[in-house]
């Protein structure tokens, strides 16, 4: 037996003595809590017998046994008593009251004050150690204490008193407020009564036990207390009152409060107390507020709304009079003041009896005061329904069920009593509460969220809970119409759960909520719901997670089912264990997500409007990233093109980064988070889509639809979204209202969504309300029934221009917006502009900086002259302050101030453009009728009248204002218009070379290198600023240095040139010398230390100077980047992983401002900011490699150590591969990598470092940057890294010695034994080091090949050697394929009859292999693979059989087993051969076609579909053959393939019909009429023909995942919706038919039919140029320009006829210039003209170019730039436009002129007016056909004086010049692959080509010579010749003969081709129709 229970035992004995416990053997065996229950058991059967003596002493003695016993018991491990540490739960009252009871129950005699006092003690100490909840029978306690306060012995009444505050402390500790509440209303009721009948001296200590109860922190108890004591100041009885007034001073004292804050928070209980009593014991009130330091009447007006409820419902008259005298008011004017407390109040009394007495007196006293009686009670409950109804929704939420039932009947009353006394008679009007309620619950919910936010005073926790409770129990009764008011409460349960306190309340209200919802309106909550759960879920009470997880479990378990997409928005709950049971059933709902459905759901809610969802997805975006699908995400930054996903991720933390509003800093460095994860990817191999919701009104508010439509584009694009986001409830309720009367304007009605709704509405009314999105409508539709009303005060008065008075921008924008609010012009306008009054005056600036642009249109169009002035002042005062270097103005004002000026400026140049567009194509119809003249007039007038503001506005001061904010491409804009202003006055000014180095400035900010390139040759004499830009641009950064130098020596002590010098040094790695030179400045400026910080701590860093870093960041303030992230290394260094984690956090915030300053579309401005982010990743990487690494390298710590490497190395170098390819950019992130490495002391981490040296050498080597690559290699060399020899040879190469590199090589080599050694040992050779020596060997094979030096069969057995090291491997095999070609090439004819198959098989093995093996050189190895085969099959003669049946073997094996998009690339050239002549090849063949038409039918249908309707029979046999083979495959017998077959057929065999459709004179023609069969072919699984859809991408070269699974279609390519009823057929001589598809995405897509036109060369010409696509996608250089060609869907039907993609937004040359001419007054044609040409033709070439230089050019100024001006006069917009026509003009003429493309007149050339690209059509004269014309063509490409003039004010130079060079490289670097694409000419021939073939064979003068001269192929093959030259750099200008048959340089190229293009002579000969002055 243990001592504890011996104890028990001998205590329990000495109370029950003499009576004798019967202990059990096993009872010691029992667990202590149920011992001690035993033990207590025992006490109590034994009390209820009577006591066995019943004497004092007895009674004495047995209390003092029993206060020994609740310790003993309790404490069982006998700690002291005072502790709480185990103690067990035992219920000891129940047991002790038997006995204490007998102590209490006797005679005088036996029952003294000692044995009362003792009882007492006990009782005390009892409910100390009793420590369960307390049970019933505690009532029986608190009798026992009240008795035994009233004994007469003042011992026994303050040991009662002692008991009672114990048994208050239990109430507290253990109960419910309501229970507690009850318990303290019962004492209290005792207390109340004894004071009131006990004797003096009872009262006086009762009031002394009182005060000790005012020691609670118990709001409850205090305030019975404070009653308590209060109520006695009014006594007649001094002592009692002065012990009163002492106990509530030491209350004072002991809470630290005055006694107003001591009272205050009662005076709900405590006024009605003191007022009541007013007439009665008016000594109270004064000495109350004598103790409160207040006058009477100052208390009585404060406490109106405590007092006068019970007043008026006790119809106390009296009363009310004095207090209506006390605050000077009437008694009726306090009730109306308070009408909805009083009603409230007088509602909830019980029963109707006292509710009506009640009613109507307050009735009487108004019909009295009013002297009418007119005054019926429902219109005074009307007069303040909301507040009422608020008040008792409120009251549903008492936590007492009684109170909160009389609340619900009191909402009946209120209903019964709105029921006239007329109709009251008619019988019952009964209605559920919730009907009763709905009509009013908005503005009930609107109050209640008031009192929330404390706007109606200041609200306690309990009385916040008991808001929300009673919000839970309205939504229980109104059941589901709640969903119509679902923003509201939304907005308030989110609003409120961020309070810990309020948590379980909020969490059971919104189970309430969701679960009265019906299941459909659930949907748009699930995502708020769940983000907001998990986000707070560590916040919660176990309690709340209970009512959370019932939540989440509703939603997936309950309604899952009927959620469809909206359960997709439910957050991921990996991160909480408590919810594993939603969270699997959701696994298995979400089993078939790939982890791109998974993106793309995180995506869309990352964009949500509500924070807490967007933080949520952005958190798991993060984990997907970075863990759950780290290989998916690095592979989506892979290859030349990114995924589409790259983009939107991108868009996605952009928009997230910008956001603005409260609480988004979390959101904010989440995105940080993120971008850094995603690293510095690319911008120019990833697309970034913004879209642009802004809306211009070209009408000015007179149309109405178009004005209806504007209000919706605000509700939809600007409301909505700040409604949804913002948490700020007053500016909810604005918003609210600016959206309901907009609604109302649409003239939407609650009858658009009112299910049984009798109310007709008009069908365009419905149409307009379904077209609103899903989330919009989910947001307005309760707005259909509010009731919001808004206050105007009158617009104070304003100083103009109203910027220089205001001191931020906010408020400057806010009142200027609010005040052109209210001068809108015209009553529509006015009516939409009013209803934003309050709502732009918020803290959220977004509403009025998107009113501002359409407040100053409208008011400029049609305001008052005055308001015109004034917003001109306006706008000169912004900008001349962005100038004014005395301006007091913060950066801050001016920057967003100017940028809201310049939107502007933008937003009227697009209104210009478009009505200026939309006049010109009015006038330019002839048809239009008359009345159309004055609207011409009108909008001619308005234009005038914006014009004539944008041109009052000095050109100067807008360029350099603009400069000043950094809105360089305005500032550029409006300083090449004044050059343009110059020159046409003189071309020689003075002022030109000044405003060239402005140009060449605002380049170099754009980084435009190009743009700087052209400026610089308009400079004779460039500045040293100017040398440094460029040499800076240009990576040129030793030069920059020695520029630098050069400044400094004039001016030593300027910090802006040290500060470049240092720039050059770091970016050239010398941080010895920079830390040199940092350290000697800072001797002689010590001022300077925070501008070079840091540089300083960079240095530092750099070199492994930690102390200097340490001492360096200890003495900065500055949070620039080098500091934040020396802080991240400090840390890291430290080896502290929470001082990383700080650091790393603190570095996001710091380097990531420059992105939120750019703006959501600034990806590319703030690239060095996401590059910061980026490395800061990276250093959490390695940090995480380096913690991971284990300390043994034994075993599994060996290869744990390797895994771990080589996922970091995995990681870095996809990092790497994914970012910008320029020295300046991954240089930084080698150097960071290399520092972070040194911080490890571990070896383990050199060849990290080695392979970083070796990235920097390579990356330095083709950036040119000999010295910096060669430092690199001798570190690399340095640090051991593998094969460094390679990149050392490779730069030896670069620097133009490539013998020397080659020897090198072969050294290096033979060091390792792969060269001159008899056994090459591979066994202890790892995978990287078998891909290290195979890329050796094959880059010696390569050099030994490209030096001309070695034997041919010594280079072959060095490129087998190669793939003989890796079989596999996809470069080498293509490397010896080619070689084997080359070989082949370089045979006479004879020779590849013979040993050429040989050689040709050797190509085809290799580039089958090649084939299987990868995709990198795919274009360059299936084209030629084909070509190879195919040929050789077509001439195979019996001694190469053997041969040929081997390479067919290789190219069957390759069919079956490379994937089917690798064919695809080369379809067309397939389809072309179709007509094959040997039956074995031709099976082979068809197999292939076979095989990718059933892999990709829908886009291969399309390119096969000319061979079925061929006009050749052969080639039309076959091709059915190869579909039926595809129909009768069993194995599609259930797939998609034979429907698509027939579909396809069906639609050629219509298209086919359409275009043979014999036309007169129609000018149109009806589908639904004419081509039946063809309409109801337009809903169809086809896709759309376009040339996107139909270019196969390829997976990425480091792609890790299986080729085969990449997929080379968009997954979204649009089909087939419809076909438009109208075919317009156009004027030209074939009369073309034009149809329109609606295609699956809602877009738009036109195509024109083309009758009796051979379409395969366009289409040739289109997969052509895809291919040169590709190729510019792929070069860096190329990729940097956006260098393309713009494409088009063709679709050959047959030889004769096509459809072609119409190019939408585009319009020739020719009416361009013709309309500026015409506006000139300039003829574009003249009989003077005619003459002049006359003389041309027959003149030489020196005479022809005098006279068309000094005859035709005067006659004709270049006009060209103007069109970008009035197109595009947005400047951005403008830029972007020129760049991109000077770019794709230079692409599309470098292409042209190696086709020999001709008639390059102004109508084939076409202008994107959305873009600014240059289109090519009608490619008929190809081939170097122009130089047979009549009249030759001279010229290699169109390069006019006005195209020139288009480029701005550097003509050639720069912009395009550079565009031609990168294209014309990149062409001839790729010569192999573009002619093996242009094969497919040769065997599919041109119509024309047959033709020819025909006259040759006609010709008499021919019939002697070969036959075979004149077939086909070779008449192709002749074509096709000249472009093989020229990709080979051979050629001779026009007036040159061919003789020098060498190659030119790509530059001299270039240059002899502009020269050609633009020589006077040359444009002076071209046929006059050619039109060479245009």
């Amino acid at each position: 037996m243990g001592s504890w229970q011996a104890t028990v035992r001998q205590c329990v004995q000495d109370i029950v003595y003499p009576a004798e416990i019967a202990w059990m053997e096993g009872d010691d065996l029992l667990a202590e809590s149920e011992f001690a229950a035993r033990a207590l058991e025992e006490i109590k059967v034994r009390f209820t017998r009577p006591l066995h003596a019943t004497s004092a002493q007895t009674r004495v003695s047995l209390a003092e046994n029993l206060s020994k016993l609740p310790c003993t018991l309790v404490h069982f491990n006998q700690s002291e008593c005072s502790s709480t540490e185990d103690r067990l739960q035992l219920r000891i009252i129940p047991a002790l009251l038997t006995v204490l009871a007998r102590l209490l129950d006797g005679r005088e005699d036996e029952v003294t004050s000692l044995v009362r006092r003792q009882t007492y003690d006990v009782l005390a100490k009892a409910m100390k150690h009793h420590n369960l909840h307390p049970d019933e029978g505690m009532d029986h306690v608190g009798d026992m204490i009240l008795r035994g306060i009233g004994q007469k012995d003042r011992s026994v009444r303050l040991s009662a008193g002692r008991a009672l505050a114990a048994l208050f402390s239990v109430y507290n500790a253990k109960e419910t407020s309501h229970m507690h509440r009850e318990h303290t209303e019962a004492l209290f009721s005792g207390i109340f009564n004894l004071l009131e009948t006990a004797k003096p001296l009872v009262k006086e200590t009762l009031l002394i036990i009182v005060g000790s109860l005012g020691k609670s922190t118990n709001p409850d108890v205090l305030c019975k207390v404070v009653c308590c004591l209060i109520s006695q100041l009014g006594k007649a009885n001094p002592v009692l009152k002065g012990t009163a007034y002492m106990q509530l001073l030491a209350m004072t004292k002991y809470h630290k409060k005055s006694p107003w804050g001591l009272v205050s928070p009662y005076l709900s209980q405590v006024s009605p107390l003191l007022v009541s009593g007013m007439c009665t014991q008016p000594s109270m009130l004064t000495e109350a507020c004598h103790f409160l330091s207040v006058t009477t009447p100052v208390f009585i007006t404060a406490t109106l709304h405590f007092t006068l409820p019970p007043l008026f419902a006790n119809c106390d008259s009296k009363v009310l009079e004095q207090v209506a005298n006390n605050a000077s008011k009437k008694v009726s004017y306090l009730f109306l003041n308070r009408s909805h407390d009083i009603l409230a109040h007088i509602f909830l009394l019980k029963g109707p009896g006292q509710t009506n007495k009640a009613l109507s007196f307050i009735l009487q006293l108004l019909r009295n005061a009013a002297d009418t009686a007119n005054i019926d009670i429902q219109s005074v409950i009307k007069s303040c329904m909301v507040p009422l109804l608020a008040r008792l929704v409120v009251g549903m939420g008492d936590e007492v069920p009684e109170k909160a039932e009389l609340a619900v009947h009191a909402l009946r009353k209120v209903d019964k009593a709105l029921v006239a006394p007329s109709r009251a008679q008619r019988g019952p009007v009964q209605q559920d509460l919730g009907g009763f309620l709905k009509p009013w619950m908005l503005g009930v919910i609107s109050d209640m969220n008031d009192m929330l936010q404390d706007a109606q005073g200041k609200k306690t926790i309990a009385e916040k809970r008991q808001i929300l409770r009673g919000l839970g129990a309205l939504i229980v009764h109104i059941g589901t119409a709640i969903s119509n008011v679902a923003p509201q409460i939304m907005a308030t349960l989110q609003t409120t759960l961020m309070v810990p306190d309020l948590a379980e309340v909020v969490l059971s209200s919104w189970y309430s909520f969701l679960s009265a919802l019906s299941p459909a309106d659930v949907g748009p909550h699930v995502g708020p719901t769940s983000a907001s759960f998990v986000s707070s879920w560590s916040t919660f009470s176990a309690v709340g997670r209970e009512h959370a997880k019932r939540t989440l479990d509703f939603i997936v378990f309950e309604v899952g089912a009927d959620l469809g997409k909206h359960l997709d928005e439910v957050v991921d709950l990996a991160t909480i264990p408590d919810l594993h049971g939603a969270r699997e059933k959701l696994r298995l709902l979400r089993k078939d997500w790939t982890a791109k459905d998974k993106l793309q759901r995180i995506l869309e809610r990352s964009s949500s409007d509500n924070l807490t969802v967007a933080v949520q997805s952005l958190g798991e975006l993060k984990s997907f990233m970075l863990l759950e699908h780290k290989d998916y995400a690095r592979e989506l930054a892979s290859g030349d093109i990114f995924d589409p996903f790259v983009g939107q991720i991108l868009s996605a933390l952009f928009t997230a980064v910008c956001r603005d509003g409260d609480d988004t800093e979390p959101l904010r460095s989440l995105a940080f988070q993120c971008i850094s994860i995603l690293g510095a990817v690319d911008p120019d191999r990833c697309e970034i889509g913004f879209s642009d919701p802004r809306m211009i009104m070209l009408s000015n508010f007179t149309d109405e639809g178009e004005s209806v439509v504007f209000a919706l584009h605000l509700i939809k694009d600007v409301l909505v979204g700040a409604f949804r986001s913002t948490s700020d409830i007053k500016y909810q309720s604005h918003l609210a209202y600016s959206i309901q009367e907009l609604l109302r304007f649409c003239k939407f009605t609650p009858a658009l969504v009112a299910s049984g709704s009798t109310t007709s509405v008009p069908l365009k009314v419905r149409y307009r309300w379904n077209s609103l999105p899903k989330h919009v409508l989910e947001t307005v539709t309760p707005l259909l029934e509010a009731r919001f009303t808004l206050n105007q005060k009158p617009p104070p008065s304003l100083t103009h221009p109203i910027y220089p008075t205001q001191s931020t921008y906010r408020e400057w924008i806010q009142i200027w917006t609010g005040h052109l609010i209210t001068q809108a012009s015209g009553a529509t306008a006015q009516t939409i502009f009013s209803v934003f009054r309050s709502a732009v005056r918020n803290k959220d600036v977004g509403v009025a900086h998107h009113l501002l642009p359409h407040l100053v249109l409208n008011i400029l169009i049609s305001g008052s002259d005055d308001e015109t002035q004034k917003i001109r002042m306006e706008l000169l005062a912004v900008l001349e302050d962005q100038v004014n270097p005395c301006s007091s103005s913060s950066a801050d004002k001016k920057l967003l101030s100017a940028q809201a000026v310049f939107m502007l400026l933008d937003h009227l140049n697009k209104w210009v453009r478009i009505v200026r567009q939309d006049i010109s194509s009015k006038k330019a119809d002839n048809k239009r009728p008359r009345g159309h003249g004055s609207i011409n007039t009108q909008a001619d007038e308005h234009l005038l009248r914006v014009d004539s503001i944008l041109s009052s506005i000095n050109q100067d001061l807008m360029a350099k204002a603009a400069l000043q904010c950094k809105a360089y491409a305005r500032s550029l804009m409006n300083f090449e218009s004044q050059i343009i202003s110059l020159r046409q006055f003189s071309s020689q000014s003075h002022d030109l070379p000044d405003y060239y180095e402005r140009l060449h400035e605002i380049y170099a900010y754009l980084d435009e290198p190009d743009g700087m390139e052209g400026v610089s040759t308009l400079i004779l004499s460039p500045s040293l600023e100017h040398q440094i830009r460029q040499h800076e641009s240009t990576g040129r950064w030793t030069s920059a240095q020695s520029c630098w130098e050069v400044r400094l020596q004039q001016s030593p002590d300027n910090l802006d040139f040290h500060l470049g010098l240092l720039r050059c040094l770091r970016n050239l790695g010398h941080y010895d010398t920079l830390r040199t030179h940092v350290k000697g400045v800072l001797t002689r400026n010590p001022d300077w230390e925070s501008a070079l910080a840091g540089f300083s701590v960079e240095s530092a860093w750099m070199v492994g100077a930690w102390d200097d870093v340490e001492k360096l960041v200890g003495q900065t303030k500055a949070q620039s980047a080098p500091v934040a992230m020396a802080r991240v290394l400090l840390a890291m260094r430290s080896g502290q992983e929470s001082a990383i984690m700080d650091t790393l956090s603190v570095a996001r915030s710091v380097l990531g401002l420059p992105i939120t300053a750019s703006g959501a579309k600034g990806y590319r401005r703030s690239y060095d900011a996401v590059l910061d982010l980026h490395l800061t990743h990276e250093l959490e990487i390695i940090h995480n490699a380096m913690t991971k690494f284990p300390t043994h390298s034994q075993g599994t710590g060996q290869r744990m150590r390797r895994d771990i490497l080589n996922d970091m190395s995995k990681s870095l170098s996809s990092r790497l591969e994914s970012s910008l390819p320029t020295l300046r950019t991954r240089e930084p992130i080698l150097s960071m990598r290399r520092t972070a490495f040194a911080l490890s002391s571990r070896n383990a981490f050199t060849g990290e470092v080695g392979r970083s040296w070796l990235a920097s050498a390579k990356i330095a080597r083709k950036a040119g940057q000999w010295q910096t690559a060669y430092s690199a290699v001798l570190q690399a060399q340095q640090s051991k890294a593998r094969f460094s020899f390679m990149e050392s040879a490779k730069l030896v190469k670069a620097i133009g010695e490539p013998l020397r590199a080659l020897q090198e090589l072969e050294n290096s080599m033979r060091l390792l034994g792969l060269i001159e050694t008899d056994v090459i040992d591979l066994t202890d050779d790892d995978d990287e080091t078998k891909k290290m020596k195979a890329q050796v060997s094959i880059l010696r094979a390569r050099w030994m090949k490209e030096s001309d030096r070695f034997e041919t069969t010594q280079v072959m057995k060095a490129f087998l050697a190669a793939t003989e090291l890796q079989t596999n491997w996809e470069s080498g095999l293509y490397h010896l394929g080619q070689f084997h070609d080359e070989c082949f090439k370089n045979l006479s004819p004879e020779d590849r009859k013979n040993r050429g198959t040989r050689m040709n098989l050797h190509t085809v093995k290799c580039f089958s292999k090649a084939i299987i093996h990868g995709s990198k050189y795919v274009y360059q190895t299936v084209p030629r693979l084909l070509t190879i085969w195919l040929d050789m099959g077509e001439n195979i003669t019996p001694a190469i059989t053997d041969v040929f049946r081997k390479l067919n073997h290789y190219v069957a094996t390759a069919i079956k087993t490379a994937p089917a998009y690798k064919w695809f690339t080369a379809f067309p050239q397939i389809v072309s051969r179709v007509g094959h002549k040997n039956d074995e090849v031709y099976s082979v063949l068809s197999t292939l076609i076979v095989t990718v038409m059933q892999q990709y039918p829908k886009q291969a249908l399309w390119l096969f579909t000319s061979v079925v309707k061929s006009t050749k029979r052969h080639r039309e046999q076959r091709g059915r053959q190869i579909l039926n083979q595809l129909q009768n495959n069993p194995s599609n017998a259930q797939g998609q393939v034979p429907g698509l077959i027939n579909q396809c057929l069906a639609m050629t065999n219509e298209l086919l019909a359409l275009c043979d459709y014999h036309i007169d004179e129609e000018k149109s023609l009806s589908m639904k009429k004419d081509f039946p069969r063809l309409m109801a072919l337009g809903h169809s699984p086809l896709i759309i023909p376009l040339q996107e859809s139909l270019t196969a991408s390829l997976p990425p070269n480091s792609s890790s995942s299986s080729s085969a699974s990449h997929e080379p279609f968009p997954a979204d390519t649009p089909t087939f919706e419809s076909f438009f009823d109208e075919i317009d057929i156009m004027r030209s001589l074939a009369k073309p038919r034009k149809i329109t598809i609606r295609g699956s995405n809602g877009q738009m897509y036109t195509f024109l039919g083309k009758p009796k036109d051979d379409l395969r060369k366009d289409a040739r010409l289109m997969d052509f140029n895809a291919i040169i696509n590709k190729l510019l996608k792929a070069n860096s250089e190329s990729r940097r320009r956006q260098l393309h060609i713009r494409t088009y869907g063709v679709i050959t039907l047959n030889e004769e006829c096509g459809f072609i993609q119409w190019v939408l937004n585009t319009i020739p040359v020719r009416p361009v210039l013709v309309k500026a001419y015409d506006a000139r007054r300039v003829r574009s044609w003249s009989n003077d003209m005619a003459e002049i040409f006359k003389k041309i033709k027959d003149s030489n070439d020196k005479e022809a170019g005098h006279l068309f230089v000094s005859k035709i050019l005067p006659l004709f100024p270049p006009v060209f730039h103007d069109w970008f001006i009035e197109t595009f006069p947005e400047p951005t917009a403008w830029l972007a436009s020129r760049l991109t026509y000077g770019r794709t003009a230079a692409v599309m003429s470098m292409v042209g002129f190696i086709l020999g493309l001709g008639d390059r007149h102004c109508e084939n050339i076409l202008l994107d007016s959305n873009t600014g690209d240059v289109v090519h059509v009608d490619f008929n004269c190809l081939f170097e056909k122009g130089k047979t014309l009549e009249t030759p063509e001279r010229v290699p490409f169109r390069l006019t004086q006005n195209l020139i003039d288009g480029l701005g004010v550097a003509g050639v130079e720069g912009v395009f010049r550079i565009a031609c060079e990168v294209t014309m490289q990149l062409l001839r670097d790729n010569k192999d692959s573009l002619m093996s694409v242009l094969d497919a000419f040769i065997h599919d021939p041109l119509v024309e080509w047959e033709d020819e073939k025909r006259k040759l064979d006609r010709e008499p003068s021919r019939r002697n010579q070969v036959k075979s001269s004149t077939d086909l192929p070779s008449l192709a093959r002749n074509a096709l010749l000249p472009i093989e030259k020229k990709l080979k750099g051979i050629y001779a200008t026009s007036k040159e003969k061919e003789k020098q048959q060498k190659e030119i340089s790509t530059s001299n190229l270039v240059q002899m081709l502009i020269q050609e293009a633009t020589d006077d002579a040359n444009l002076a000969k071209m046929y006059p129709g050619w039109a060479s002055w245009h």
